[in-house]
């Protein structure tokens, strides 16, 4: 049997069980070793399979973290969605983090009022933002809750959005916007927050503060912005070395050395650390582990987003709150009342933007004025 076909009957038994629900969407799915042994094939078999599997949105992957099963699309189901009570969701990751929460709102409010949810992942990647709205155009989709993809760089699929407009399908989009468009949208104040949780470190007499932030979402950049404001504001210190930032293809092992560098330079250890989010301030602490750093000691840490494993870790985590839910209802909320003709106009509607608010816990403290940095 050539390699070719071996890959088919792979491709062939993960849709079988996506669709007969032996895996359900958003649960981790087997590694490349695992589904090698049980299929007695070589990993690159595998790999070629779940690459197929994944640019057709049975699988997706979410870097540094592993491999989950998709939502598959309702035309591979048998179902026409023609009943008029469907919303098409498309989010940059499904699995983990804040998405589970935002779409839990949503789904409540949506599917108590007999309307059903299609959900897609785009893994933050431009070609599959693309495959994903063209699934669900071709789903005759009602109205659309989306999350943009990469929003501070050029959109490549704006012909896509633009064909929503030309249906005179209604649709919002939350977390970020594209400015091109001018949608309606839903927001936390991230500038506001990335204020907030800077200026928390300067009250608690923080001078050496290091910024790390994502640069292809305009998420990252408002926060970045949040934190400059409050150096400035706090007459802080801003060195070059004390921003250090990332996109989406880099949060890997270079980020890592990145960040060793800086963290191992006693010309640039800080005394604290902003971090773009949750996830990359839990990532940090492992860090200033390994270098014996403690929190906090030696080095104040603060995330954004309060997912909840910040507030369940060894050391509970200072962050900023993100409305999760909240946002999914009031996403939900706005696209039956435009599905619904209740005169809702995407350019006029003013934009829903949330107040940040701070969760102080146990990983900011007053500075150490005699600690010691590393050599």
């Amino acid at each position: 049997m050539g390699r070719h076909s071996k890959k088919l009957i792979v491709v062939d038994a993960v849709k079988d069980w996506v669709m007969d629900g032996r895996v359900k969407p958003g649960e981790r799915f087997y590694s490349e070793y695992e589904l090698a042994k049980l299929f007695d094939v070589s990993r690159h078999t595998v790999r070629l399979a779940m690459r197929e599997l994944v640019h057709e949105g049975w699988l997706y992957r979410e870097q540094g973290v592993g491999t989950f099963c998709g939502e598959p699309f309702a035309s591979k189901k048998g179902d026409s969605k023609t009943n008029g009570k469907n919303i098409g969701v498309m989010m940059t990751y499904l699995s983990d983090y804040i998405f589970p929460s935002i779409i839990r709102g949503m789904e409540t409010y949506l599917t108590d009022r007999g309307y059903s949810l299609t959900l897609v992942c785009t893994e933050n990647d431009h070609a599959k933002e693309r495959l994903c709205l063209r699934n669900l155009l071709d789903l005759n989709m009602d109205g659309f809750i989306l999350e943009p993809t990469k929003s501070s760089q050029f959109n490549p699929n704006m012909d896509c959005y633009l064909e929503l407009e030309e249906r005179n399908i209604p649709y919002l989009m939350i977390n970020q916007f594209y400015s091109q468009l001018s949608p309606f949208h839903l927001k936390i104040d991230d500038v506001k927050g990335g204020y907030m949780a800077t200026d928390h470190l300067i009250q608690l007499g923080h001078e050496q503060i290091l910024g790390i932030f994502k640069s292809d979402d305009l998420q990252g950049v408002h926060r970045m912005q949040g934190f400059l404001q409050a150096m400035r504001s706090g007459k802080r210190p801003i060195s070059p070395e004390h921003v250090v930032t990332f996109t989406t293809e880099q949060l890997n092992d270079d980020f890592t050395e990145k960040l060793l560098n800086t963290l191992t330079n006693k010309n640039t250890m800080p005394t604290a650390i902003v971090c773009y989010n949750d996830f990359i301030a839990m990532s940090v602490h492992k860090v200033l582990e390994k270098l014996q750093l403690s929190v906090p000691e030696d080095v104040s840490l603060i995330g954004f987003d309060d997912v909840k494993p910040a507030g369940s870790t060894k050391i509970p985590l200072t962050t900023i709150a993100h409305p999760k839910s909240r946002m999914g209802v009031d996403a939900a909320k706005w696209i039956i009342a435009a599905v619904e003709g209740k005169e809702l106009n995407l350019s006029n509607e003013p934009p829903i933007i949330y107040e940040p608010e701070l969760v102080i816990r146990s990983s900011t403290d007053v500075v150490k004025k005699n600690r010691s940095a590393v050599s």
